[in-house]
């Protein structure tokens, strides 16, 4: 693609994505992640009423009159956007791929950090680290990560969530938000995700088509596996065939979501021929209802 071009798709995507921030997603944004803890800000004078516990005994005595300690919440939040790369995610029954999802998806959730002075930082993978961009603020820093997003070429085609998991455990080391936007078409993360959701605030963004876990009635079709190359002749006419794959397809979602739950982690599922503003928007208003408890 031309740079002329490649600016011209980043900047729709800026413009698209902006505007569901300011118009949706910035109030929810807000209430929906909770600042790193509770800072100190200032004293006042003590006001009948106030808990004796936040007197401040120093400048009290000092100034012969209680007065009372003044915290604020540390808004300040870090976050990290970490987007699957791996081949299947060129898959789509519909015109929009699910790698140009995840790059809207990733721009949405940077521009409404930024709009609220968090920083934000990617990291890239396949079955291998493919890049890491440490969280910093500024517009021109989330375009960059988009930018990014839409047409890095990685390096593999497979697809490793644990070591993706892994690395994520071992640079960050503050307590962040971490969206992990994925497919989840891999085993064998359970262990480190365990890890990294007590650890952090993970949210977990499944983006799937359709196609994946309910297959139409088309005779013979040579299916390929993006990631591997392999291939397989099915017959999807043959109703044993097709019930088959589909109790698969939902016994593998099915033990995700369970799994996820069990670690007490947020999941928001993406339809690639739905609008993704909805279910996120969702996920926003449910958490800042749960914070607001």
């Amino acid at each position: 693609m031309l740079p002329s071009e490649l600016f011209k798709k980043v900047r729709r995507i800026e413009i698209k994505t902006s505007r569901l921030v300011n118009d949706v997603f910035s109030g929810e944004y807000h209430s929906s992640f909770r600042g790193r803890g509770m800072e100190f800000s200032e004293v006042r004078e003590y006001i009948p009423g106030d808990d004796i516990r936040i007197i401040d005994w120093n400048v009290t005595a000092r100034y012969n009159h209680p007065y009372v300690k003044i915290y604020r919440e540390e808004r300040e939040l870090t976050v990290v956007i970490a987007v699957d790369l791996s081949s299947s995610g060129l898959f789509g029954s519909k015109i929009q791929p699910r790698r140009e999802i995840a790059a809207e998806l990733a721009a949405v959730l940077a521009f409404a950090a930024i709009k609220n002075n968090d920083k934000v930082g990617l990291l890239l993978f396949t079955d291998k680290i493919e890049k890491y961009i440490p969280p910093k603020k500024g517009r021109f820093h989330v375009l960059r990560l988009i930018r990014e997003v839409l047409y890095f070429k990685p390096s593999s085609k497979g697809t490793y969530i644990a070591g993706a998991l892994e690395y994520l455990l071992k640079v960050i080391k503050k307590k962040s938000v971490m969206f992990f936007i994925s497919d989840f078409l891999d085993s064998g993360f359970e262990k480190p995700l365990s890890l990294l959701a007590r650890k952090h605030d993970f949210i977990a963004a499944e983006i799937f088509d359709p196609l994946e876990r309910r297959f139409p009635k088309v005779g013979l079709v040579n299916l390929i596996d993006f990631e591997t190359g392999r291939e397989i002749l099915i017959d999807l006419s043959d109703k044993e065939n097709l019930r088959k794959l589909a109790l698969n397809a939902e016994q593998r979602r099915a033990d995700l979501h369970k799994y996820l739950r069990r670690q007490k982690v947020d999941l928001v599922e993406i339809n690639t021929h739905d609008d993704y503003a909805q279910p996120l928007y969702r996920l926003f208003e449910q958490r800042a209802r749960r914070i607001r408890r």
